[in-house]
């Protein structure tokens, strides 16, 4: 029987920010990061070669001997869905969707590489015509699973790319549920006990995962990320992004209405989810968790907990887990952190199934 794996690299395919993070294992739920790792990147890499070769430079700094590599994919076209189904072997949910995932999902999903995994058992109780419990029928059992999906090019990319940069790919994963493992690992108590919401604003769209004790219940892409917030503050601010937010972090007074009126859509958007998930269940959200690099910014966190009425703070998914690193490394990680969700989602997913 081959050894289990103690180590693994998690990457986070970014739009803007590819992320990674080198994670040993010492027992059971014992985790330390060794090392971490973020590049800026072109936004055409098109062709294997192109994302071969940012990929190499990432894993050149991450160094070590972690073989292993568990990737996430942050893509605007990918799949995500939660459906309600007779409960079905995941083997055989599988299959079915291999083979009529029109009929599955209602949307033509051939062109997709497709999983799946259940979320949540659910006891439906059969009710009468006025709206009663018919107490004296039977009930019926249904679970509630996640399928996730990736257009199949993309998909042969990243492994032509791998395979070029000399590593195998381990894993593949959709970011964000890689965020919400990374919380499930970082916040158990949380996790379980609280329905909570997820907000990882990303370079092109963000991602609003909400959980409600153990299960997840709802998730939503939005068309709004860092490279909209920028151009907002270049096209009504008059002055370039760095600058611009400098002048953020300054506190003025101008980049912050401006600020306001950007993300008035974001927090519009997260706000309906809000409402459609407390309108479904009898529980409220309390809290925000946010994450990504536009969480870094203290105005950019008042401006949402003020539009939506809600404290929204960042979370560190490293919360649960040992940091051994070099000072000026752990000094850097301090800022650094809020942005490391997803690659530790995807590192910390593979240690636990290994």
């Amino acid at each position: 029987m081959a050894k289990p794996a103690n180590s693994v690299i998690g990457i986070d395919l970014g739009k803007h920010v590819f992320k990674s993070v080198l994670l040993q294992r010492k027992g059971d739920e014992r985790f330390v990061l060794t090392n971490y790792a973020s590049r800026v990147v072109p936004e055409d890499l098109n062709t294997p070669e192109a994302l071969a070769a940012q990929l190499k430079l990432l894993l050149k700094e991450m160094g070590g001997s972690a073989k292993a590599c568990a990737i996430a994919a942050s893509d605007p076209d990918s799949l995500l869905r939660i459906i309600e189904q007779p409960t079905t072997p995941v083997q055989l949910l599988r299959s079915a969707l291999k083979l009529n995932g029109l009929a599955v999902l209602n949307q033509e999903c051939k062109d997709f590489v497709l999983d799946c995994a259940a979320v949540s058992a659910v006891t439906l109780t059969p009710v009468t015509p006025d709206g009663e419990a018919a107490e004296s029928a039977p009930r019926s059992g249904k679970t509630r699973y996640v399928v996730g999906g990736m257009l199949r090019p993309a998909v042969k990319q990243i492994s032509e790319a791998m395979a070029k940069a000399k590593r195998a790919c381990n894993v593949l994963q959709l970011a964000p549920i890689c965020s919400y493992n990374a919380f499930e690992f970082a916040y158990p108590d949380v996790f379980t006990r609280e329905a909570f919401l997820l907000l990882d604003m990303g370079h092109e769209q963000s991602t609003v995962l909400i959980g409600n004790k153990n299960e997840l219940a709802l998730v939503r892409s939005i068309d709004y990320g860092g490279k909209i917030f920028s151009e907002d503050l270049v096209a009504h601010g008059g002055v370039d992004p760095t600058a611009a937010r400098l002048l953020i972090e300054q506190g003025d007074a101008g980049m912050s209405d401006i600020c306001r009126s950007s993300l008035f859509r974001l927090a519009t958007e997260v706000r309906n989810s809000i409402g459609f998930f407390e309108g479904q269940q009898e529980e409220s959200i309390h809290r925000i968790f946010v994450s990504g690099g536009l969480a870094r910014n203290e105005m950019i966190l008042q401006v949402l907990s003020d539009e939506l009425s809600l404290p929204c703070e960042i979370w560190d998914p490293l919360e649960s887990c040992e940091v051994a690193l070099p000072p000026a490394k752990r000094q850097s990680l301090a800022q650094e952190f809020v942005s490391l969700n997803v690659a530790c989602g995807a590192a910390i997913s593979f240690l636990k199934a290994a």
